[in-house]
């Protein structure tokens, strides 16, 4: 391949180096250091004039300082007038921040207090402002309803000095103990689409994306490659009977992927439910299984495991129903915190992972892992978009890979 440069980053360069032998060309020459400060040095130490240059930094490990690499990366190709710079990111960071604090359910996030709306008012204005005229009448939309929660709790309402020092004037309206204001959350997945941008990238090529709507935030083309004709693979050629087991999804987010391997595969699909009952505790959900797993071999599906909480719940779901062996296969295996001994312990047989992020440690912590090599499907898609073709026939055909 001609006026090709691949350049590894230093959050995954096994999977880098494997990409480019896949290809058949020898990693670019780039030294990557840290001054004295922390800062991060790079230096390009070949040509990249005109070439097409390929950056593979995955989302992992110090995801900061591999992040304000990989930009410092691709602004230092793009002043050494490189024709165009795509950035790989295998497992991308700040992809599972939601841009508002609920779900899509309407119910706000668990990390929410439940109580943290209540009280908001849209006619809150500074503490040094004026108060409104009284012939001007303020209507709210929120005031009948949040008069009737405040009817029905047994809290009491802040007395008017506070309501004053909380920056509320003219008609006084139901607060609470956080403040009365609504919470906001800042739009990380836009921060880091413009920052990339800003860099200087010209592509983005990044595999299972959490949400694929994140795509919306650039302004540059972004190839999502799939994962799914990778585990469809490992379930052909590794899970004895695998024609007679039954697909699950750890929650109703995850659905639409499970049943698009199931459909593919022809088997039984089944679903686990998060509900939740109690009023008194809204935030705390009972997990359900929607299908029948009774003496069957079940296979998780699910795009990445952080703290392994929901995919060990649900494999004991799955067991507590009469599963008779549960096996998981994860896009991304971040593995964070007590990850790999809540793996050890669990009723889960055997967990499968992508190299998306190193697992060579997690590998030594638990004999449960199994590895599957993303570096073909990432080395075919390079090829593919270096030559100009279409890079869509990856998404369903294996033996490309």
């Amino acid at each position: 391949m001609r006026n090709i440069v691949i350049l590894a980053g230093s959050s995954h360069p096994i999977l880098a180096e494997q990409i480019a032998s896949r290809l058949g060309e020898p990693l670019g020459r780039v030294e990557l250091s840290k001054f004295s400060n922390k800062e991060t040095n790079v230096e390009i130490r070949e040509s990249v004039r005109e070439k097409d240059v390929y950056i593979v930094q995955s989302g992992c490990g110090h995801v900061n300082d591999n992040l304000m690499e990989l930009l410092i990366m691709i602004s230092a190709c793009k002043t050494a007038s490189a024709a165009r710079v795509t950035a790989v990111i295998p497992c991308f960071p700040y992809a599972r921040q939601p841009d508002a604090p609920y779900k899509r359910n309407g119910a706000m996030l668990s990390r929410i207090p439940k109580n943290a709306f209540f009280g908001y008012t849209f006619d809150s204005t500074p503490v040094n402002s004026m108060p409104p005229s009284p012939s001007v009448e303020t209507r709210d939309p929120f005031t009948a309803a949040l008069s009737r929660i405040e009817e029905n709790s047994s809290s009491s309402s802040i007395s008017p000095t506070d309501n004053n020092r909380s920056g509320h004037c003219g008609t006084q309206t139901p607060t609470n103990q956080f403040g009365g204001y609504k919470h906001w959350i800042a739009r990380s997945g836009t921060l880091v689409a413009n920052l990339l941008t800003c860099a200087g990238a010209d592509h983005i090529m990044t595999m299972d994306l959490h949400d694929p709507q994140f795509q919306g935030f650039f302004d540059i083309p972004v190839d999502n490659l799939y994962g799914q004709p990778l585990m469809i693979k490992y379930i052909k050629e590794n899970i004895p009977n695998w024609a007679q087991a039954v697909m699950v999804s750890p929650d109703a987010g995850g659905a639409k992927r499970a049943t698009a391997i199931a459909d593919i595969l022809r088997m039984d699909f089944a679903l686990i439910h998060k509900e939740r009952r109690s009023q008194h505790q809204p935030h705390k959900s009972d997990m359900m299984l929607v299908g029948h797993v009774k003496d069957k071999v079940c296979i998780l599906i699910d795009d990445i495991a952080d703290t392994s909480i929901t995919i060990t719940k649900a494999a004991r779901v799955l067991v507590d129903n009469g599963a008779q062996k549960v096996y998981a296969i994860i896009t991304h295996a971040i593995m964070s915190g007590d990850a790999i001994k809540r793996i050890q312990s669990s009723v889960i047989d055997q967990i499968i992972v992508s190299n998306s992020i190193p697992q060579e440690d997690h590998l030594q912590q638990c004999l449960k892992i199994r590895v599957f090599n993303i570096a073909p499907i990432f080395a075919e898609a390079i090829r593919r978009m270096h030559n100009g073709e279409s890079v869509s026939a990856l998404f369903n055909v294996t033996d490309l890979i």
